[in-house]
């Protein structure tokens, strides 16, 4: 036995590796900047793999309860749908992206249905419930991000959504700690209140007000608009996952981002957002 106690990690007060957590979250956010500023193929690329990984985590998390989907052509799909629909975007290839990334889905719903025919009849419509779940959720709402990031000015419109969702995650959390008192969802997500919501939902439309009409050149009403929904789209994302892990008695969905947890627990709020974001900004802005 030695006399010196083993140094320990520090761990932040939800028991996260703190080190990994800041070492992690600079090297995503400098990936996420640096796509989006200097090379965008490198953040579309970053983006594809990092929802492939999502399906492969919720998969995880289904088989828990005892669903089994057809989850690879789905990963492999989803990486397809976001290279390829942002590749239809950006060159003149004869296809509009829309159409490219319809038929990458519906690609994935046969591929599903032909890899589950042959485990026989029993718990087939569970486990083409799981491979629908997984595609409507993750390469569905995920196709909207090449959309997004194709369109004029692109790079830009996805730095405008990810500052909305950023904006409404702090200003829900510093609303929520100095005057949050009504809890909104405790069985889901504990540490939510509906002043919490609310002040995020208002950071939210001031910084979509801003950015859309400095960074964009738009109105800044559409700006409070994509604030506004986008927040409330986000706070849906987040309840969304949370749902799935308590479901599955997850406490992260991996261990794929050391100190953050799994894929899915970073893109959680972003997955739902975007699909408005894309909404808002084609309206105001056009293609």
């Amino acid at each position: 036995m030695t006399s010196e106690a083993e140094p320990k990690k520090k761990t932040s007060r939800a028991g996260r590796d703190l080190p990994a957590a800041v070492g992690v979250g600079l090297a995503l956010f400098a990936v996420v900047i640096i796509g989006l500023v200097w090379l965008p193929w490198l953040f579309i690329a970053f983006a594809a793999a990092a929802l492939g990984l999502g399906v492969v985590e919720v998969h995880r998390a289904l088989l828990r309860k005892g669903m089994q989907a057809v989850w690879l052509p789905i990963a492999i799909g989803t990486v397809i749908s976001v290279l390829g629909g942002y590749l239809v975007s950006v060159r003149d290839l004869g296809m509009d992206p829309t159409t490219f990334v319809v038929i990458c889905l519906g690609a994935m719903i046969i591929a599903s249905l032909v890899g589950r025919l042959f485990r026989g009849a029993e718990g087939f419509i569970r486990d083409v419930a799981a491979s629908g779940l997984l595609i409507a959720y993750i390469p569905l709402l995920g196709v909207f991000l090449p959309l997004l990031m194709g369109a004029s000015a692109g790079n830009l419109r996805v730095l405008t959504v990810i500052a909305v969702v950023v904006a409404s995650d702090t200003g829900a959390y510093a609303t929520g700690v100095l005057i949050g008192k009504h809890k909104m969802a405790p069985a889901i997500s504990p540490s939510k209140t509906w002043e919490g919501t609310v002040g995020g939902v208002v950071f939210s439309a001031i910084v979509g007000a801003l950015l859309t009409h400095y960074l964009l050149g738009a109105p800044w009403w559409a700006g409070l608009i994509l604030g506004m929904f986008g927040s409330m789209a986000g706070t849906v994302g987040d309840l969304v996952e949370s749902l799935i892990k308590r479901d599955a008695g997850l406490k992260d969905m991996s261990n794929f981002l050391p100190g953050h947890g799994g894929i899915m627990d970073r893109l959680d709020s972003m997955l739902v957002a975007v699909p408005v974001g894309w909404l808002v900004l084609h309206l105001a802005l056009g293609a």
